[in-house]
């Protein structure tokens, strides 16, 4: 079972079987984006559980250790609560506030994976942009990397995340990891 199909059995989310490579590497279908949306939900329970608090401020982020056996990594992000969760199996590992896309300008929803990975890479559409720990997500560029965090949508579709979380992120993630963005 690849990354992607783990991330769908974990987050409770239909029995759907995707194969890792780029061409499926994101499923933007109804079923994805309830099973992104829904594992969301669960992703704000197990923060309260795990933390003892259901919000982080702008800015701020939760990490804790869990040990590599607990299984893979997969990151949850609700656009609603502005919030990115970062599992290691079935272990809530760490909770940082983002900043999604803009009205017009969208984060999409569904479930993704991690394409690409650079330590700084620089927008090629917007005005070549700073992205530290950029983790690419999708073929048009969205991604998720370290910015400006209001605590409000605020980017050109990408999650902006804390610096700091980003950088751990990034030293825990791989290429294929699995990204569900719930509304």
């Amino acid at each position: 079972m690849n990354k992607l199909a783990v991330a769908l059995a974990v987050s409770g989310a239909f029995a759907l079987s995707i194969p890792a490579s780029p061409a499926t590497a994101s499923l933007e279908t109804y079923e994805a984006k309830a099973a992104a949306a829904g594992a969301a939900e669960l992703a704000i329970s197990d923060m309260v559980a795990t933390f003892g608090k259901g919000r982080v401020k702008p800015g701020q982020f939760l990490w804790r250790d869990v040990p590599d056996s607990a299984g893979n990594e997969r990151v949850v992000v609700s656009l609603s609560d502005q919030q990115a969760y970062l599992y290691r199996g079935s272990e809530l590992m760490a909770v940082a506030a983002v900043s999604s896309g803009a009205t017009k300008t969208p984060t999409p929803t569904g479930i993704f994976q991690v394409l690409e990975k650079k330590t700084m890479h620089h927008s090629r559409k917007y005005d070549n942009a700073p992205m530290p720990f950029m983790h690419r997500i999708d073929r048009f560029g969205v991604a998720l990397h370290a910015g400006h965090n209001p605590g409000r949508p605020a980017s050109h579709g990408c999650v902006r995340l804390p610096k700091q979380f980003a950088q751990k992120l990034f030293s825990v993630t791989s290429v294929g990891t699995p990204v569900m963005i719930g509304a």
